[in-house]
């Protein structure tokens, strides 16, 4: 059944409404998704500000006669707690902290655009980017082995690694993007610390963070979860945690934090890092119920690319959800768990379709986003490996989006086609992984390994 949507004239929304299309593209609005809840006066106002009309889904949200908010709420939807899994009995006061909008102030962010200019081609980035994401994953095993044997820690390979996951970022997003979309078989237990690192660098490099700031908050996110070593295997997988398991489960924090403190070489700010990182801006997270400011900015940042990449990749799930899916939830949780201003730059700063992400297009083919276009968001590259009709295509066929819509609105404007004689091709969503069987890391290795296919068939066929 399709979704569900009312015509409805701006002056008519009300709080608790779910916004599913506009009168006008996305991309020329402030919004940082396509469909969100209404949550306050102000968001009406911009709406009000940019649009006539909007297009509201009365399945997902309030119908136009209605005014009760909705209220998320993370325990009956199934969205990930602080721990990584699906929150647990918790007690009542707990359930209505995660619920409460935080009311506490904080400061705006300085935020320097543009700093770091792309400055490597992602196929030469990524040769690089393989043999250094080998390293951390060593680098990483090496110090949990370290410390799994009670043996003296030595953080200096990691601390080198980190550094040079930060330097190949900044050259290039897409490459160590790349690496940590793929989910290959002989992934590690720790693969989450190092995709959360790629996320908090791809986030740090969007807002302007200096090296130095990137260096320290790299290496705290790789080594956040050092102190679950120190846990039973049992309590970490176990999903359904009552109050005491729940209490046990949190002291990781302090766990890890205790290990790099006597751990040489380890600075203050990155231990800072580990302790912030499951704090939350209305003070429902732990250990220290930390609110708004009381947070550093590494932290608020190591919180968000945690919860991130535990939405995604949920422990003991064989598959990971779609994109949109996890910042959905994250969004929802603006202004209440996490600060908002700071997730709408991670949602402008990873894109609705991260590369590797599996997506369907208005023209019913589906493909693989393969590199991101930084300054169209929504016209990324993508490997179309299926038709129309869902069957898979015997060569894979490289659609770059935005030279496709350039060339088709040059035909427009020269008066060659008319605007309803072409089809502009736009992504319609992104999918589950697993929808279809398809290979993602075979998709990788055909783009980022072998020469582009340039046949004069495919262009044709994209009119």
């Amino acid at each position: 059944m399709g979704v569900k949507t009312v015509k409805v004239d701006v002056n008519e929304l009300t709080i608790g409404m779910f916004v599913a299309k506009l009168d006008r593209p996305w991309t020329q609005t402030p919004f940082p998704l396509q469909g969100f809840y209404i949550r306050d006066l102000d968001e009406i106002k911009d709406l009000k500000t940019h649009c006539n009309y909007v297009h509201i889904d009365v399945v997902k949200g309030d119908r136009p006669v209605a005014t009760h908010l909705r209220t998320h709420d993370p325990v009956s939807s199934g969205v990930k707690s602080h721990s990584g899994s699906k929150a647990g009995p918790l007690s009542k006061a707990g359930r209505k902290a995660r619920k409460v909008a935080s009311n506490v102030s904080v400061a705006a962010l300085k935020i320097s655009r543009n700093i770091y200019i792309e400055s490597t081609p992602l196929k030469k980035e990524v040769q690089q980017a393989q043999t250094l994401h080998r390293n951390v994953f060593k680098a990483i095993g090496d110090v949990m082995n370290q410390i799994d044997g009670d043996l003296s820690v030595s953080i200096q390979q990691t601390k080198r690694a980190a550094g040079e996951m930060v330097d190949s970022v900044v050259r290039n997003p897409d490459a160590f993007t790349w690496l940590s979309r793929v989910r290959e078989s002989d992934e590690h237990t720790y693969a989450h610390s190092v995709r959360s690192a790629i996320w908090a660098i791809m986030f740090g490099r969007h807002i302007g963070l200096s090296k130095k700031d990137m260096d320290a908050l790299a290496l705290g996110v790789l080594l956040k979860d050092v102190g679950k070593l120190k846990l039973d295997t049992a309590l970490l997988e176990n999903k359904q945690r009552n109050v005491a398991q729940e209490q046990e489960y949190q002291s990781f924090v302090e766990h890890s934090a205790d290990i790099l403190r006597a751990t040489q070489g380890v600075e203050p700010r990155v231990i800072s890092v580990v302790k912030t990182h499951c704090e939350r801006l209305n003070g429902s997270g732990f250990p220290q119920h930390l609110t708004g400011d009381k947070i550093p900015l590494l932290g608020k940042v190591a919180g968000i690319v945690t919860y991130y990449d535990e939405t995604t990749n949920p422990r003991g799930e064989s598959l990971p959800l779609a994109p949109s899916r996890a910042v959905s939830n994250l969004y929802e949780l603006r202004n209440i768990e996490f600060q908002e201003e700071l997730v709408i730059e991670f949602i402008r700063a990873i894109g609705l379709y991260p590369t590797g992400t599996l997506v369907e297009l208005t023209s019913g083919e589906v493909g693989v986003v393969v590199e991101q276009n930084f300054s169209r968001r929504l016209k990324p590259k993508v490997m179309l490996v299926m038709d129309a009709t869902k069957r898979p295509l015997s060569t894979y066929q490289l659609l770059d989006m935005s030279k496709d819509d350039a060339e088709k609105q040059k035909l427009i404007d020269e008066g060659k086609v008319r605007f309803n004689e072409i089809e502009k091709i736009e992504i319609a969503q992104d999918l589950e992984p697993g929808t279809y069987d398809v290979d993602v890391a075979t998709i990788r290795d055909e783009y980022l390994f072998k020469k582009e296919k340039k046949g004069w068939l495919s262009k044709l066929l994209r009119r």
